[in-house]
C-alpha cells in the first residue's frame, strides 16, 4: 500500500506493535503495557478489565493470570479474546482480535520467578474473581502461606500465561479534524498470509 508509510509502515504487524509499545513506554507515566481485555461469558455476555501485556512474540501477544478468575475461564470456553491498548500520550490505539492458548511452560516459570516476592506470594494467596470476606483475610492467608513457600515461592499450576494469536490487528493514529488513519491487517488463519485494508475513521 503506498501510503502505508512513517508508523505505519513495515511487513510484520508485531514489530510495528511492538515498535508502538517502546515509544509508549518513553511517554507513558504509568503502565504503558495495560490493555483493556475482553471476553464473553457462556451465555454470550461480553465482559472487559485491564490486564498487562508481557510481551509481543514473532507471531503473538503474551499475559498471564490465574486460570481460576471469571476472565480465564470465558476465555478458555470461547477460545477466543480481544483487546485494546490506547497511548494517550501518542494518540495511538491498536486493537486486536484473535485465538488464545495457555503458556504453562518453562516461559510461565520464568516470568512468574522475575515478579517480586509479594506479588508471587499474593499469587498464591488470591482465588481470584471468588467473593472475599476482607481485606484481612486476604493478608491472612498471605501471611499463612509465607513461610511455608519460603523467598522461592514456584509457580502455582493454577496461575500462568496466555497467548493471543490474532486474526485481526488494527492499528489507529488521530488525525486533523477526526480524519483518523486506520489499516487493518487481517488473516483468514494464525498461518494464513496478512491482507491490509485501510479503513474509513
Amino acid at each position: 500500500m503506498s501510503d502505508r508509510t512513517g508508523i505505519f509502515a513495515g511487513d510484520d504487524p508485531f514489530r510495528i506493535a511492538q515498535d508502538w509499545l517502546d515509544e509508549a513506554e518513553a511517554l507513558e507515566l504509568n503502565d504503558p503495557n495495560a490493555m483493556a481485555l475482553a471476553s464473553v461469558d457462556a451465555d454470550g455476555l461480553p465482559n472487559v478489565r485491564m490486564v498487562l501485556l508481557k510481551e509481543i512474540e514473532p507471531d503473538a501477544f503474551v499475559f498471564y493470570t490465574n486460570y481460576g478468575s471469571a476472565k480465564a475461564g470465558e476465555i478458555e470456553g470461547a477460545g477466543k479474546a480481544a483487546f485494546v491498548m490506547h497511548w494517550k500520550s501518542l494518540r495511538r490505539q491498536l486493537r486486536v482480535r484473535g485465538l488464545v492458548t495457555r503458556e504453562e511452560g518453562e516461559q510461565a516459570d520464568a516470568y512468574f520467578a522475575s515478579r517480586s516476592l509479594k506479588s508471587r506470594l499474593g499469587a498464591w494467596a488470591s482465588q481470584q474473581s471468588q467473593p472475599l470476606d476482607s481485606r484481612a483475610a486476604l493478608m491472612a492467608e498471605v501471611a499463612r502461606l509465607t513461610p511455608r513457600l519460603g523467598l522461592h515461592p514456584p509457580r502455582p499450576d493454577f496461575w500462568g500465561g496466555y497467548r493471543i494469536r490474532p486474526l485481526e490487528i488494527e492499528f489507529w493514529a488521530d488525525g486533523a479534524f477526526r480524519l483518523h488513519d486506520r489499516f487493518r491487517w487481517r488473516r483468514d488463519s494464525v498461518d494464513a498470509a496478512w491482507d491490509v485494508q485501510r479503513l474509513n475513521p
